[in-house]
């Protein structure tokens, strides 16, 4: 390959990130705008600490497991688009119908349809991102995809904070969050004609064996499985900052987009520090992140900033370097697979922990943070093996 020919490549993987990060920049802009009040609207219906805790737990679980079989499904049929479109189309048009929920069971059923449409859409997604990460660099491709993605997370929060400080009610919302919602189906039809093959970004495949996944990514698989379930949703986040009073309804959807904000400049250092380091930069990320729940649980309006850009961080390790790390262990023909199967575990362990964050809240604060700091706290030591095997195996074939 000549060298006119690898710029070629590389911008054309390039611009495949950047186009399929828009359209996630205006994904997120419209469900992390309703997400960001999800919480408190639920509270608003009549829900209690318990069913917003379940709710989000369920709502991921769904999500997470419907990525086992959608992976599968993209692998063995290679329809990686249209699972994608009918994925994100789903995803998104849950989101304005919260406007027309009226109490707190149907906004719960949108809730979960909305997680389903995303964990429909997933593992293609990921797969077809995978292909021109290998041209860019891993880490940091997945984490300039996070970055865009971040910018949509802080700007429907951002919207969604303005509809409700000019007195409008919070069906009003996510009525405006259809807008964004339609944009982006829009930019993914034309990634889809610019890209249809994105398979082809990545034509060099390394050696894979004939049947299951490597050890190490099941190690890594049981370790980020322990961050997913001390990991607070910020449904439950938001909750607790209403009904205590620490943040004002209004500036609730603030702290989320000041979270997604750290999120997306942690994704792009992590990612940087990733194709450097490889696991190290998952070790800082997620040992910075597991201590948020006692600033955002215990302490005041100072701490609750804080807690936030703490839990952005965590998040952005898991958003950006954790689907970059998976793509360095599986061949290309099974990376969607891989994703489902990876997203299935996470989100079962997510769901659990939420499920039980919940009820802890209801119980006692501090066993709420005593359990999300010490589960995430024994996942670094399976890290740090990771790590260490990683290196042995690149000194073993230098």
């Amino acid at each position: 390959m000549t060298r006119e020919d690898g710029r070629h490549r590389l911008g054309r993987a390039m611009g495949f990130v950047v186009l399929v990060g828009v359209v996630s920049l205006l994904a997120d802009t419209t469900y992390e705008g309703a997400r960001s009040v999800i919480g408190p609207y639920l509270g608003l219906l009549g829900a209690t600490g318990a069913a917003v805790g379940f709710i989000a737990g369920v709502g991921e679980l769904s999500g997470y497991v419907v990525r086992f079989f959608s992976g599968i499904l993209a692998d063995r049929t290679r329809r990686y688009w249209p699972i994608t479109i009918v994925g994100y189309c789903v995803n998104l048009l849950a989101v304005p119908l919260l406007a027309l929920a009226g109490n707190w069971p149907v906004a719960a059923a949108l809730i979960v349809t909305e997680r389903l449409g995303k964990g429909l859409r997933v593992p293609a997604r990921d797969a077809m991102l995978s292909h021109a990460t290998k041209q860019i660099g891993r880490g940091w491709a997945f984490g300039i995809h996070e970055a865009l993605d971040q910018i949509g997370a802080i700007l429907g929060p951002l919207i969604v904070a303005a509809v409700l400080f000019l007195q409008h009610p919070y069906a009003t919302a996510f009525a405006v969050l259809a807008i964004p919602a339609v944009l982006a189906i829009l930019v993914l039809f034309l990634a889809q004609r610019e890209y249809p093959r994105p398979r082809e970004l990545e034509p060099v495949a390394q050696s894979v064996a004939t049947k299951g996944f490597p050890r190490h990514f099941w190690l890594y698989l049981a370790a980020i499985a322990m961050v997913a379930a001390g990991f607070a949703d910020f449904a439950l986040i938001a909750f607790h900052f209403g009904q205590s009073g620490v943040v004002s309804p209004e500036l609730i959807p603030i702290l989320y987009a000041v979270a997604m904000g750290v999120d997306g400049l942690a994704s792009l250092l992590l990612g940087r520090l990733f194709d450097r380091s490889g696991f190290l930069s998952l070790i800082i990320g997620f040992g910075i992140g597991a201590v948020f729940a006692p600033l955002v649980f215990l302490g005041g309006f100072a701490a609750a900033i804080f807690g936030m850009v703490v839990w952005g961080i965590g998040l952005g390790a898991q958003e950006s370097i954790m689907r970059a790390a998976v793509a360095e262990m599986i061949h290309p023909d099974r990376r969607a697979s891989a994703y489902g199967v990876f997203n299935t575990g996470y989100g079962i362990a997510w769901f659990a922990g939420s499920t039980l964050m919940g009820f802890l809240y209801d119980a006692s604060l501090v066993y709420i943070v005593g359990f999300s700091v010490v589960i995430q706290v024994v996942s670094l030591p399976i890290l740090v093996k990771l790590w260490r095997e990683k290196a042995a195996r690149s000194a073993a074939t230098a």
